[in-house]
């Protein structure tokens, strides 16, 4: 199965906000190069918010270009055979933890952004990953911080959409 169809099947899948998960299988209807960076009209993306539920905690990166507290994540790789697989690359590439797993049940939140030009949108699929006891984060060239904070202290650190992913996540577990 491409990467394209299981994004495709695991949209389908997702419950949760119908009318932007719609606008998600528009995009992908329309735009058979939606998956990538290429696609200027917008690209899905894949994040994953880790979370150490044990100390209630989240680790989150100081994005090097955007210089915003965010989620972990990024573009999909033509290697990457599926969504949930590119989110888990995305963590364990940035964060430097190893042993992340991803939280059962798929995407915990969709979440549609602008960005700069030449592209204009990430589309970006959300999912969450639980940290072992003990991870040690390293930070990657993509971050110009990577920081563990409290779920209390996310609000004061990062903007809504990381807050919504917190609580849905929260929720989740």
């Amino acid at each position: 199965m491409s990467l394209y169809d299981d994004a495709v099947l695991v949209l389908k899948g997702y419950e949760g906000q119908p009318e932007l998960r719609q606008v998600y299988l528009d995009h992908l209807s329309t735009h058979p190069d939606g998956m990538w960076k290429a696609c200027e009209a917008g690209h899905l993306t894949a994040s994953a918010l880790v979370i150490d539920p044990e100390r209630g905690r989240v680790l989150l990166t100081l994005h090097k270009k955007l210089r915003m507290w965010l989620q972990l994540g990024g573009h999909c790789e033509p290697q990457d055979p599926s969504l949930t697989a590119a989110a888990l690359r995305e963590a364990t590439e940035e964060s430097g933890v190893a042993g992340l797993t991803v939280l059962p049940g798929g995407p915990v939140r969709l979440d549609r952004h602008a960005i700069p030009a030449p592209c204009h949108w990430h589309i970006d699929v959300q999912y969450a990953v639980v940290a072992p006891p003990g991870a040690v984060q390293t930070i990657s060239d993509e971050s110009l911080d990577l920081r563990w904070f409290g779920y209390d202290e996310v609000a004061e650190v990062a903007d809504a959409s990381v807050v919504r992913l917190l609580e849905a996540t929260r929720a989740r577990l």
